[in-house]
């Protein structure tokens, strides 16, 4: 694996602290901030919209860019975007820089991902993912339950002045280590890229990711309340569950980056029937302190689990497009780290309380095993996704008299192709 994918992995562990430390962080900033905690919650699916809105236009925007230099200017947003963050003096401002980092965040993955996408072969895609998202892991082991800690003794803003430290570091790490690296001698063309959306496999990948992410979600970001309000552990407790959360996780990536390429669709049905039964428990079992730091383990195991899968499924389905394939990644996990928060403050709001939002995630998991049921079955069918890319392909060979090789991923290399189960 080339030593720049880990340094993205790297800068990927200051971009994730920043994404999902609020997890911990809620009460106090609601306190501050004078609103109320679901009112809190809307930071989290604003950097969430931000990463939505950013990837697929940054992703365009920066076509035809050098990839490193794009790299260095996003994450030197990124860290302006925490310093605002720590020094805003009202919601509404704090809110803003939450979304100008996220787009900042929302470039640097899809661009990084092409990267790292770019520099390895295609059996081992889902490995390189792994090492990239490997760095979310590391954020949610030690950056996440680090913010928790730092929000319980020195204050909220601290917890986004380290993570301003931790992205100047990333920083110097892409200038010294990442490599220049060439466009093609064909620049990209936004409408071949943009043909990827002709096809369902796509839409389906996208589904899937939303729901997937979005289920996990739902309750994770309202953890810390839960944890203590309903489970009564003390507020000290927190960032060391939240470690545990990324503890699972990185376990979860390790395994996963490792079976998916070959595995693909036993990792997703698996990964995802996982999290919606420890959703359910978790709902079940939430005022029981021993059953939620288990389960707290358990999910993030889980979901990193079926990350390096969800990963390596857009890129199959969406080889024509390396670029937008990584930014179109990146908006489905942020769909969906849209839509839980929100789904989780909605039925807070309604008076189901705290422990309600487990099962509005398994609800959310349930339709991602139905999602990932219909894309194995047009598998099977002979629409292994990426058609419109083999088209685009062969379209390309024709003009310069070429004779194309099947596409790993069509239906003419199914036989062969490490997607299948």
């Amino acid at each position: 694996m080339p030593l720049a994918v880990y340094i993205l992995g790297l800068s990927v562990f200051a971009l994730g602290t920043s994404e999902f430390m609020l997890s911990g962080l809620l009460p106090p900033i609601a306190d501050d901030m004078n609103v109320s905690i679901p009112q809190a919650g809307l930071l989290i699916s604003a950097f969430a919209i931000g990463m939505v809105v950013g990837a697929p236009l940054l992703a365009v925007a920066t076509l035809r860019l050098p990839r490193r230099t794009t790299l260095i200017a996003l994450i030197s947003v990124f860290g302006l975007g925490q310093v605002a963050g720590a020094l805003a003096p009202t919601y509404e401002v704090l809110f803003a820089s939450r979304v100008v980092s996220a787009l900042a965040c929302a470039g640097f993955w899809a661009v990084g991902a092409a990267v790292a996408i770019a520099m390895v072969p295609v059996n081992q895609r889902a490995r390189a993912m792994a090492v990239m998202i490997g760095g979310l892991s590391i954020a949610n082991v030690l950056g996440v339950p680090m913010g928790a800690f730092l929000g319980e003794h020195l204050g909220w803003r601290s917890a986004f002045w380290a993570v301003g430290v931790a992205s100047a570091v990333a920083l110097v790490g892409v200038v010294t280590r990442i490599p220049y690296i060439p466009l093609p001698e064909k620049k990209p063309q936004l409408r071949q890229e943009l043909a990827i959306y002709r096809d369902r496999q796509v839409w389906l990948a996208i589904v899937i990711t939303a729901l997937a992410a979005g289920g996990v979600f739902c309750a994770f970001s309202y953890l810390a309340p839960l944890l203590t309000d309903v489970a009564g552990l003390d507020s000290g407790w927190v960032p060391w569950i939240l470690g545990l959360f990324g503890v699972g996780a990185l376990i979860g990536t390790t395994i996963g980056g490792r079976v998916a390429d070959a595995h693909l669709f036993g990792v997703l049905l698996s990964g995802i029937t996982a999290s919606t039964v420890f959703l359910a428990a978790l709902a079940l079992f939430a005022s029981s302190q021993v059953a939620v730091v288990a389960l707290a383990f358990l999910l993030g195991l889980s979901a990193f689990f079926t990350a390096p899968a969800l990963n390596a499924r857009m890129f199959n389905v969406a080889g024509a497009a390396p670029t937008l394939a990584g930014a179109t990644t990146t908006a489905a996990f942020n769909l969906g780290n849209t839509s839980g928060p929100w789904l989780g403050g909605t039925v807070i709001d309604a008076d189901f309380g705290f422990a309600s939002t487990a099962w509005a995630g398994a609800a959310m998991t349930l339709l991602a095993l139905a999602a990932v049921a219909v894309a194995l079955r047009l598998q099977r069918g002979g629409d292994g996704g990426g058609l419109v890319r083999s088209r685009l392909i062969a379209k390309g060979g024709a003009a310069r008299g070429e004779r194309t090789a099947p596409v790993a991923g069509t239906a003419e290399c199914a036989a062969g192709s490490p997607t299948q189960p």
